[in-house]
């Protein structure tokens, strides 16, 4: 059964959702046949690594969705405080580590629907991001979030190109 979206809001966010989606299959993709040694890999003019954008991207979209929101968080606090902004590469994750990182990272956009679908997200601290947009609701942290993915995803693959 087709599922019939009865205001704007409903659609633009299924939107939002679906991009979501789209951009961490999109960085899964480019994860693919690297090895451990080349996540961690920092080439020269740059200032972090792959795993950490990754993580960085993880832990970003849980900070705007569900702490600005007074929600707990659905990821471990110790990859929150080494990959939250401002932070620079400091961790090695193993083989078993990252593919928990990447299992989060694939799996939380549907948690985040669901949750949002459940209405939990009722209050949202108003927070100025670093671009300077202000973001003011859980639906406007929904949309930035996907920005700032889509700015990670190119560094990713900038990354890439030197390991």
């Amino acid at each position: 059964m087709e599922y019939i979206y009865t205001s704007k809001l409903q659609l633009k966010m299924k939107t939002e959702f679906d991009i979501l989606r789209k951009s961490r299959a999109l960085f899964l993709k480019e994860l693919e046949g690297l090895t451990l040694a080349q996540l961690h890999t920092i080439p020269t003019g740059f200032k972090n690594h792959i795993a950490w954008n990754v993580a960085h991207v993880l832990v970003t979209q849980q900070l705007l969705h569900y702490q600005l929101s007074e929600l707990n968080c659905l990821c471990p606090d110790d990859l929150i405080e080494t990959h939250k902004k401002g932070t620079s590469p400091t961790v090695t994750f193993s083989e078993e580590e990252f593919e928990e990182v990447k299992d989060l990272f694939a799996g939380l956009p549907d948690t985040l629907q669901e949750d949002y679908e459940a209405e939990i997200f009722q209050n949202y601290t108003e927070y100025p991001t670093s671009t300077g947009f202000v973001i003011h609701s859980i639906e406007e942290a929904i949309a930035f979030n996907n920005f700032h993915e889509g700015i990670h995803y190119g560094i990713v693959r900038a990354i890439k190109k030197f390991v």
